[in-house]
């Protein structure tokens, strides 16, 4: 799939180039898309060098939580919840502490430490299903929660709006957390729907009205505030949970007799590493957008949407952030260059780049997902599963537009 993408991109542009060249004149097209390749080349290299920095802080404090053993509590807490959401894997079974520790590594945006867990739950739930080659209920649920799980540091869209310039990264902090609230949400509802699970069982319960009375004391505090006010607090909630629950890390880990130093710098490592082989994907994905937008094909595309938004009557400045929500589903890496890409186009704190900002923390990529977590047990047949997911991303898109015109509208 991601390999498609890429290669089409260029297909388009060449296509696109020629037609401007013999149609509509234009002798520089050519000199503009090997521009386009030169700059996106510089930019991917300023994005990295600040990246490995964040990347290996952060990763760095993951690795003390780690061992500190806060992971594991976070998914003992949510555990009760998969025993009622999926009523046909046993009490006990491995594959519920399997599924917490992932969704628990991806609420504190340990990317590393979650594919692993999740493949592993995937693999334990395949051990209680009867059809092999046929995904299960609890294997869609599982894949949809995964892919539209709450992320509650999203540091990864900080670093990027920082390197664009962005004179608060952390402004769309809570509006991320208010639009993958609702991917998750919706997500959760859709698949309930369609396997008609319980969801007003009393635990169930328990756990939605919890959840949902947080992020309406959110909305409720930030209805209160002047447009002015709203990224200014959305920006100090970030910053001072984040630095918060960096001094929580390192506090419970001393009390833990943790040696937090030689933790620190495993993570470290680990963060550097990872960082390393981001560059040549970024730096693929960045150079054939580049080229994409240079051919004026992008343009035609984000044009089209915006006149028939014009021509109802509607606010058009969401369309330019567009394509990152369409690219979501099928390449992370595709949308993570998109997202810098319109940034580095219309400025991080442009309202496009805001959106794309939002949309990139709120969603993930559904395809990619759902390929390797269902081919690694060798599902041939995901049911329900793409569909549920898509309208999980929906509901993402949608919220991320929503609360982006609320907070800098």
């Amino acid at each position: 799939m991601l390999n498609r993408i890429w290669i089409g991109f260029f297909i388009i542009a060449f296509g696109a180039s020629v037609f401007q060249w013999l149609v509509l004149d234009n002798a520089l097209i050519f000199e503009q898309l090997v521009n386009a390749i030169f700059d996106m080349s510089k930019v991917t290299v300023d994005i990295a060098i600040g990246l490995i920095g964040i990347l290996s802080f952060w990763l760095g404090m993951m690795k003390i939580a780690e061992r500190a053993g806060i992971v594991e509590k976070i998914s003992v807490a949510i555990s009760p919840l998969f025993t009622k959401l999926m009523p046909e894997v046993p009490k006990g079974h491995p594959a519920i502490g399997s599924m917490t520790m992932n969704l628990s590594a991806n609420f504190l945006g340990l990317d590393n430490a979650a594919t692993p867990l999740g493949l592993k739950a995937m693999q334990d739930l395949q051990t209680l299903n009867p059809k092999k080659d046929t995904a299960t209920n609890a294997q869609i649920l599982f894949l949809v929660l995964n892919t539209s799980s709450v992320t509650l540091f999203p540091m990864a869209v900080f670093v990027y709006r920082a390197q664009q310039g962005a004179a608060n990264p952390t402004d769309v902090f809570i509006p991320i957390l208010l639009a993958t609230f609702a991917s998750t949400l919706a997500g959760l509802v859709v698949v309930s729907l369609v396997q008609k699970i319980q969801l007003f069982n009393r635990v169930i319960l328990l756990y939605l009205s919890s959840a949902m009375a947080m992020v309406m004391a959110l909305v409720v505090y930030f209805a209160s505030l002047t447009a002015d006010a709203l990224a200014q607090q959305s920006s100090l909630f970030g910053n001072l949970l984040i630095f918060s629950t960096i001094l929580g890390f390192l506090l419970i880990a001393t009390y833990r007799k943790v040696v937090v130093y030689d933790a620190f710098i495993e993570g470290a490592k680990e963060g550097f590493n990872t960082s390393i082989k981001l560059i040549p994907y970024l730096l693929a994905m960045l150079c054939a957008i580049g080229v994409f937008r240079a051919s004026g094909a992008l343009d035609l595309i984000v044009d089209s949407f915006r006149y028939l938004v014009v021509v109802l009557g509607g606010d058009s400045r969401f369309v330019d952030a567009l394509p990152t929500a369409m690219i979501k589903p099928l390449s992370g890496s595709g949308a993570r260059a998109m997202m810098v890409e319109t940034m580095n186009t219309h400025g991080a704190d442009s309202f496009a780049g805001r959106l794309a900002s939002i949309i990139q923390g709120s969603t993930e990529t559904t395809f990619y997902v759902l390929a390797v977590y269902f081919g690694s047990v060798g599902i041939k047949h995901s049911r329900h599963a793409i569909s549920c997911g898509l309208i999980a991303d929906l509901a993402g898109v949608t919220a991320a537009v929503g609360v982006c015109y609320w907070f800098f509208g």
